[in-house]
């Protein structure tokens, strides 16, 4: 008996969720570009890595929800720049500004727009870069120069040195402006605390100290990172993304224009096309020689511009070192006064103590006095007389044991003093 199967029901699919805008990273970007109007966009971030060639790791570094201390990376075909505020992706031919609606972004975009729209010229100090100078890219009329061209004795900086420029210029006057700002504030606020201490300006001192202590870490971390650019030869020619733009089209030419020279070879007997595959040969290595000497391009240029700014972020951090130290010289004052002062209070506890080691000497004399016990001198006088020699002898025993505690305490005081436990 064959048992009938039941018809099994599938569960119809639960619909998919709504991807939401911030999970797929699309984000509000301003393209400025060398040549040409500025627009605005959304773009995802795999839009992004393939206009710029930037691995994921470096667009999280614009990120607005992380936090990235000031960062310049040189790429193959793009510069990432974090500097404070300012963020941008930095290409041979156009400028990628994220989040650019934020209003401490408005000053650097106006001086963005209006450094891009002079000519840039920088006399020309070093004669060994004057040589690569007037060299342009090869079979292209529409891109920008190879090198710094010649132009009497100017050079032109590239398009990615100009946008580099306006973003160090804007960190470092942002971080001028705040160190301005800071001193302006903690000179007075210490002076106060060393002419008087209370709680209102201490809390005025810490909240001033904390504002140090953070905007000197940014100001360090801006000084490291152009340090370190200084001293890696490499990491400033990877920066040259025009020259390398350049050469990359000028090897591609010269590769095309090599590959065609040896299809075109007639093929004779096996001397000559031994021959011409020698020529050949050496036709490629000497392009391959021609081009590998611009693998490392000449970087006095950006040297001299980040040197500028290195200089600059430099006096920075001075001014707020000069700021720090300042503050430490406060709190030191303040410390050796209340180092004073709790020595004069621990004087005047030492000087309470011996008077009142000196009173109950007193309260002693008296207590012997007090006691109830019959003698000659505790009886009634019997005649005027008798009551006069009896109150002589009270105020006998009474000055007598005044001027003796007074006499004890003047003694205690010197020796003290003598022994330098007093001052």
């Amino acid at each position: 008996m064959e048992r009938r199967q039941q018809p099994q029901t599938v569960p119809a699919p639960a619909p998919a969720p709504l991807r939401r805008k911030g999970v797929a990273g699309i984000r509000k970007w301003l393209v400025v570009p060398a040549v040409g109007e500025e627009h605005k966009g959304e773009f995802g971030k795999h839009q992004i890595m393939e206009m710029t060639g930037l691995p994921a790791r470096d667009l999280r570094m614009l990120d607005p929800v992380l936090s990235y201390p000031s960062t310049i990376l040189g790429r193959d075909r793009a510069i990432v720049v974090r500097m404070e505020h300012v963020k941008a992706i930095i290409t041979a031919s156009e400028v990628l500004v994220p989040d650019h609606e934020g209003v401490l972004l408005i000053s650097f975009l106006v001086d963005l727009r209006a450094r891009l729209s002079r000519p840039d010229a920088a006399p020309s100090t070093n004669p060994a870069t004057d040589r690569t100078d007037g060299m342009e890219q090869g079979n292209q009329g529409d891109g920008p120069r190879l090198a710094p061209c010649r132009a009497g004795s100017t050079k032109i900086l590239p398009f990615e040195f100009k946008v580099l420029e306006v973003c160090l210029e804007h960190a470092c006057k942002y971080l001028e402006s705040e160190t301005r700002s800071l001193e302006k504030e903690a000179y007075p606020a210490l002076d106060k605390l060393g002419r008087k201490v209370s709680t209102l300006n201490l809390d005025d001192v810490k909240n001033l100290k904390g504002r140090l202590v953070n905007l000197s870490g940014k100001v360090q971390k801006v000084r490291d990172e152009l340090e370190h650019l200084l001293d890696d030869d490499m990491d400033m020619s990877e920066m040259y993304l025009t020259r390398k733009l350049s050469f990359q089209r000028l090897s591609q030419s010269l590769s095309r224009a090599d590959s065609n020279k040896c299809a075109s070879v007639d093929h004779g007997d096996d001397d000559d096309e031994h021959y011409r595959e020698d020529e050949c040969h050496d036709d490629e290595t000497e392009s391959g020689h021609g081009s590998s000497t611009y693998v490392k391009p000449d970087i006095d240029e950006l040297e001299m511009l980040l040197e500028a700014y290195f200089v600059q972020i430099d006096g920075t951090l001075n001014t707020l070192s000069h700021i720090r130290e300042y503050a430490d010289d406060t709190e030191d004052y303040i410390n050796i006064m209340l180092d004073e002062k709790q020595n004069q209070l621990l004087q005047m506890g030492v000087m309470l103590t011996t008077a009142t080691v000196v009173v109950t000497a007193g309260i002693v004399v008296v207590s012997l006095f007090g006691m109830n016990i019959h003698i000659d001198l505790m009886k009634d006088p019997e005649t005027p007389e008798m009551a006069r020699i009896k109150n002589l002898y009270f105020w006998e025993t009474t000055l007598g044991t005044v001027v003796g505690c007074v006499v004890l305490y003047l003694l205690a005081i010197y020796a003290g003093k003598k022994s330098k436990i007093l001052q």
